[in-house]
């Protein structure tokens, strides 16, 4: 069983901007998003995948993820997917013994930016940087899925 542990932090600053080690767009779309389990494509600049999340709010999750081809990708996002989607770049940021993902989010959720850190335990002990704002790993407004249905220009 794949498990993601991972935790949700809003930026107190722009100082990350300066470590960024790599940045990719990223659009998906949701099939299903429901209280159970969230479905959903994701496509980069030429790889794309299906990804099936627990849905449950808190800082581990049960995560498969499954590369598709692109052609299918693409049609599923804009024949089946549910709107809006999510449009993003994931910009990879190191710190210490971790790579930080920080989405920085556009269109309807443009001005949203959210900093993320995978770890291989739930107690595992991390260090902070100084450009990490609040923790909002219990929020499920946060929650791609739920930007997906309520995005950040509507809050």
């Amino acid at each position: 069983m794949a498990i993601e542990i991972e935790h949700k932090f809003l930026l107190a600053n722009n100082r990350w901007r300066t470590g960024i080690i790599r940045s990719t767009p990223y659009k998906q779309g949701y099939l299903s998003s429901n209280s159970n389990v969230s479905v959903r494509i994701r496509i980069s600049n030429t790889e794309a995948w299906i990804n099936l999340k627990k849905a449950a709010i808190g800082n581990q999750r049960d995560e498969y993820e499954y590369p598709i081809p692109l052609p299918d990708a693409e049609e599923i996002i804009n024949n089946l997917c549910q709107q809006p989607l999510i449009d993003k770049t994931r910009h990879l940021v190191p710190y210490q013994q971790h790579t930080w993902e920080i989405d920085e989010f556009h269109g309807d959720n443009a001005g949203l930016i959210v900093a993320e850190i995978e770890l291989t335990s739930s107690d595992e002990v991390f260090a902070k940087p100084d450009w990490l704002g609040i923790e909002v790993t219990l929020e499920h407004k946060y929650y791609n899925n739920q930007l997906a249905k309520r995005p950040y220009s509507s809050w």
